[in-house]
């Protein structure tokens, strides 16, 4: 794993930030597997800086659902099963479905298209939904999966609500987890993943939930088929 490097003006939470990044990077690019062990102090001689930030972060990716904690073992790797993926598809689906309906209600009053700043955000979370969708169609993983993350993130930024943003990538990061190992022992990729995020954006562009929904119930569909799919393999 990279080395982090700090310096005098950083400080430990912007540490503990950097190590929890970095170690979540780790797991979804297959390094740390499922059920893999580790303690605090080997993560923090590998990095090269002292126990208590390592503790910090990894306490926090174990409250975010990526780590279990083991008061004699140390710490590993979250295992999520086909089970979990689906209860993350179903959290999801209800959260973006109040979304939709807000929008056809009127609200949130801060989501509006047609304004500038809202427009110009929109524009931006298109572009990232653009590099997504060629990172997929090429099937490229690691790619696809940064761009992925930020587009869901910035989507939901759009809507104003930081609490709504947080859980969204939250789950979104675990629902990535959850199946990244799988997904990267296929040889090929190239057209097995998902890539309608400009649809999406689109589609709210014009405040057309019906179509919002509907594309996000096919993402679920493909995403679950296929999670179901190789764990039958």
């Amino acid at each position: 794993m990279p080395g982090i490097s700090g310096s005098g003006a950083v400080t430990r939470s912007t540490l503990r930030q950097q190590i929890a990044d970095a170690l979540r990077d780790e797991v979804l690019a297959g390094r740390l597997q499922p059920g893999q062990e580790f303690t605090v102090k080997e993560i923090a001689e590998q990095y090269g800086v002292s126990a208590t930030p390592v503790r910090e972060a990894l306490v926090d990716l174990s409250a975010q659902g990526l780590l279990d904690a083991d008061q004699h073992r140390g710490f590993r790797v979250h295992q999520y099963s086909v089970d979990d993926f689906r209860g993350m598809v179903e959290a999801r689906t209800l959260v973006a479905d109040g979304m939709f309906r807000a929008l056809t209600d009127g609200g949130p009053a801060r989501f509006r298209p047609d304004e500038p700043p809202v427009a110009t955000a929109l524009a931006g979370v298109r572009r990232r939904g653009e590099e997504a969708q060629r990172a997929a169609l090429a099937g490229d993983l690691t790619v696809l999966i940064g761009y992925d993350l930020r587009f869901w993130r910035e989507l939901g930024s759009v809507f104003g609500n930081p609490y709504l943003t947080d859980f969204l990538h939250r789950i979104r990061v675990q629902m990535w987890v959850c199946v990244v190992q799988q997904l990267r022992r296929l040889p090929d990729l190239r057209g097995r993943l998902w890539a309608e995020h400009t649809g999406l954006v689109d589609a709210l562009s014009r405040r057309d939930t019906d179509a919002a929904r509907a594309i996000v119930a096919s993402y679920h569909t493909h995403a679950l088929a296929l999670v179901e799919r190789m764990s039958a393999e």
